[in-house]
């Protein structure tokens, strides 16, 4: 072989020892951005409940603040306004309530935007209709916000602890408008223990909405005052979502923010972290009034996610 071939040859194996070199560093750099990638959550990632199958944001949007009326005090406009940034900025989840201010204009807000990636979830407090005809007064819901099926449909605000058995009647027009696909799940929002218990131990619930932050404020247990020093133990809870969740049951998180009375914004982040680390709870929801409380909640939330795994 001449010399000239000898040290053509001789490049190209160092070449091709260069490249298979580079490769083996660059593949597994590749791979490894990849799975970051795809292993980095967020605020507005797309969720599922637990075992129902049903997807929504990771943070959702309440419109109850103050049963509604802090929402509309800017008016109907700024109120629409703040659910289209919301949905704009990756919130899909939108929670209305029928003894919400908000309700009768929660159609305006949502009109034209495309209702299958919405979640929306209403609830309906037993009473506040003339109950002759159940299925009519939850197929007011869909007439309201004018689209064909509410996502999730919550018996609201239970505190007896034998509310399953007082309103079975009701659970059962629940039962039933779940098969005529009015809705797609059904459930339960607590405020006592005793109903929290009484809802994690029966088999009718799809889904749970559960006050739970790491202050306990306004949390289910024995102190039942509506106010912020009104504080509950938290094991408890925590150990009936994990109940919930391992019967394959969805769970919501609400009064993140203590109803809004946590003001330090250390409490606020620290309630967060403690709701985003928990594999037992699916997506929560947070009172959002105006365009920038839903920046600021979404930035909060994102830098919670973004803290290295502990």
């Amino acid at each position: 072989m001449s010399r000239l071939m000898q040290s053509f040859s001789r490049r190209q194996f160092i070449q091709g020892a260069a490249a298979v070199a580079g490769a083996s560093v660059i593949a597994p750099l590749s791979t490894t951005l990849a799975q970051d990638a795809a292993t980095k959550r967020t605020a507005t990632d797309i969720v599922t409940l637990n075992k129902t199958g049903i997807k929504l944001s990771r943070v959702g949007i309440g419109t109850g603040a103050n049963n509604g009326a802090d929402n509309l005090r800017q008016g109907k406009d700024e109120f629409i306004k703040v659910i289209r940034h919301a949905y704009d900025s990756g919130i899909t989840y939108i929670d209305c309530a029928k003894r919400y201010a908000t309700y009768t204009v929660f159609k305006d807000a949502i009109k034209g935007l495309p209702r299958e990636k919405l979640y929306l979830q209403s609830k309906y407090w037993p009473g506040d209709s003339d109950e002759t005809d159940l299925l009519t007064v939850i197929d007011e819901h869909r007439k309201v916000f004018d689209t064909d099926y509410i996502d999730s449909l919550l018996v609201h605000c239970r505190e007896e602890p034998d509310w399953t058995d007082r309103y079975k009647r009701l659970m059962d027009a629940y039962n039933d408008a779940k098969d005529k696909k009015w809705i797609r799940v059904k459930g339960v929002s607590c405020h006592s223990y005793e109903a929290l218990t009484q809802a994690q131990k029966v088999t009718w619930a799809d889904i749970h909405l559960v006050r739970i932050n790491p202050l306990g404020m306004y949390m289910d247990g024995p102190n039942k005052g509506w106010n912020a020093s009104s504080t509950n133990p938290i094991q408890p809870i925590l150990d009936e979502i994990k109940a919930m969740h391992d019967k394959g049951r969805g769970v919501i998180g609400m009064k993140i923010f203590g109803n809004g009375d946590m003001k330090d914004p250390a409490d606020r982040e620290r309630s967060i972290r403690s709701a985003m680390s928990n594999p037992n709870i699916d997506a929560i929801v947070i009172g959002m009034l105006s365009t920038q409380h839903v920046d600021e909640n979404l930035k909060l939330v994102n830098k919670v996610l973004a803290e290295p795994a502990a």
